[in-house]
C-alpha cells in the first residue's frame, strides 16, 4: 500500500525558494527555519526536501477547500460580507500544543492525525480558480496548515486568480523571511499573522522564534499588505497583562490601524488541561489594545458574548460602521470611497467599491467547495 508521504512526494514541482549552497545542498527561505537541505533531506515541515540537488515542493493537491465567510479568516477590513474560497495542504513548521487545524498541520510529526492518502484531492490550480468563480467568491486565501511552506503553489493559483479578477490573501503564522514576502508581494492583497506570545521562551516552545514573526509583520506592513494580526488568548500562556500590553504597543508602534483580534481559546489537540477563554477576558484584551492607541480591536469566537468588540467604529468620532454577529454583517455604512459616512474620516482596509451591494445577513458559515 502506498503511503501518504509517498503519494506526496509525487504531488511535487522544482521549487523556487531556495539558495544554492555547496554540494548539492540547499538552503529553503520559504520560512524562517531556512533549513540546509542537503540531497536527499526534508526540511523541519517535511514537505519540502531535496531530490538530487533539486528543491521539491507541494503541488497539485489540497487538503481542505471550503468557501468561508472573509470573516472567519478572520479579516474584519478586508471586503466584509463577501467570500474567500480557501484551500491549504499538508505540513507546517510549528507544532503548536493548541492547534485548531492539527488533523492536517501536524500529519507528519504526530502519529495521531491519521491521515491517509486517500484525505487529500488531486487538483489543479486551473480548477481551483474556477471552483472559486463558480462559488461566487471574490478572493481566495491560503490557510489551515502553514501556507508559507506551500507557497509556490500558492502563487501558481495566485498568478491565475489575479487575471481572473480576485485577490489573494495568506493566513499565517508570521514566520518568513524577507525572500518569502518579496515572492508573494506581487500576488497577495492581505496577510493575517497569528502573534502567539511576547516571550521568546514561549514560541521556541511552538517551534518558532518571536523575532522572526515581529519582523514578518513589521515587513508585511511596509510592503504594503494589509496586515491584521491575531492573538489567540491561552489562559496562563500568554493573557498576562504585562504580556497584552507588549503586544498592543508593538502594533501600534508598527501602525495603530492594524486591526488586532483578540480571540478566545478552546481546548483542543494537546492542550487540554485548561479551560476555554472566558469572555471577560477578552474584553480586557481588547480594552488594552484600545488603551495602547490601536483604532481597531475585536475580540472574537464568542459571538454575542463580547458587546460592541464585534463591531467597528470610526476612529474619529466614534459612529458604527459595521455591525458584526459572528461572522455575518448586520449593518454597513462605510462609504465607497472608504470613508466615514458622518465625519468624512479615511477608515483603514480594503472595502467594497460598491457599498449597496455588501452582503448582510449571510449564511455566515463555512461551506465545502466541490470540485
Amino acid at each position: 500500500m502506498t503511503s501518504l508521504m509517498q503519494t506526496l512526494d509525487q504531488l511535487t514541482a522544482p521549487g523556487e525558494l531556495f539558495l544554492k549552497e555547496e554540494e548539492g545542498a540547499l538552503r529553503c527561505v520559504a520560512c524562517a527555519h531556512r533549513c540546509l537541505l542537503r540531497p536527499g533531506r526534508r526540511g523541519i515541515c517535511q514537505v519540502r526536501f531535496n531530490r538530487e540537488g533539486e528543491l521539491r515542493v507541494p503541488w497539485g493537491y489540497v487538503a481542505a477547500l471550503n468557501v468561508d465567510p472573509i470573516e472567519k479568516k478572520p479579516f474584519a477590513h478586508l471586503l466584509p460580507g463577501s467570500d474567500v474560497l480557501t484551500f491549504g495542504m499538508l505540513g507546517c513548521d510549528f507544532h503548536c500544543s493548541f492547534c485548531q487545524n492539527w488533523e492536517i498541520s501536524q500529519e507528519f510529526c504526530d502519529p495521531a492525525s491519521g491521515l491517509g492518502p486517500y484525505s487529500i484531492q488531486r487538483i489543479s490550480p486551473e480548477q481551483v480558480v474556477a471552483i472559486a468563480q463558480r462559488n461566487g467568491a471574490e478572493l481566495i486565501a491560503s490557510s489551515y496548515n502553514e501556507p508559507l511552506i506551500t507557497s509556490e503553489w500558492a502563487v501558481g493559483i495566485f498568478r491565475l486568480a489575479q487575471k481572473a479578477g480576485l485577490r489573494c490573501a495568506y493566513v499565517s503564522n508570521g514566520n518568513a523571511t524577507p525572500e518569502v514576502l518579496e515572492y508573494l508581494r506581487p500576488y497577495l492583497v492581505a496577510y493575517k499573522i497569528d502573534l502567539k506570545t511576547m516571550q521568546d521562551p514561549h514560541y521556541r516552545q511552538l517551534g518558532g522564534v518571536l523575532k522572526n514573526v515581529l519582523e514578518s509583520i513589521q515587513r508585511a506592513h511596509s510592503l504594503g499588505l494589509w496586515v491584521e494580526v491575531v492573538t489567540l488568548v491561552v489562559p496562563g500562556f500568554n493573557d498576562s497583562t504585562d504580556e497584552l500590553w507588549e503586544m498592543a504597543r508593538y502594533l501600534v508602534s508598527v501602525s495603530p490601524d492594524i486591526p488586532w483580534h483578540v480571540t478566545a481559546f478552546h481546548p483542543d489537540y494537546k492542550m487540554t488541561d485548561r479551560s476555554g477563554t472566558p469572555a471577560s477576558a477578552l474584553q480586557q484584551a481588547a480594552e488594552i489594545g484600545q488603551e495602547a492607541g490601536l483604532h481597531y480591536v475585536y475580540a472574537g469566537n464568542l459571538p454575542g458574548r463580547v458587546g460592541s468588540l464585534e463591531d467597528t467604529f470610526c476612529p474619529n468620532c466614534q459612529t458604527r460602521l459595521i455591525q458584526r454577529r459572528g461572522y455575518v454583517i448586520l449593518d454597513y455604512q462605510i462609504t465607497a470611497q472608504g470613508t466615514c459616512p458622518k465625519c468624512g474620516r479615511q477608515v483603514a482596509g480594503v472595502w467594497s467599491a460598491h457599498p449597496e451591494q455588501v452582503r448582510r445577513g449571510g449564511w455566515g458559515m463555512p461551506r465545502q467547495a466541490g470540485m
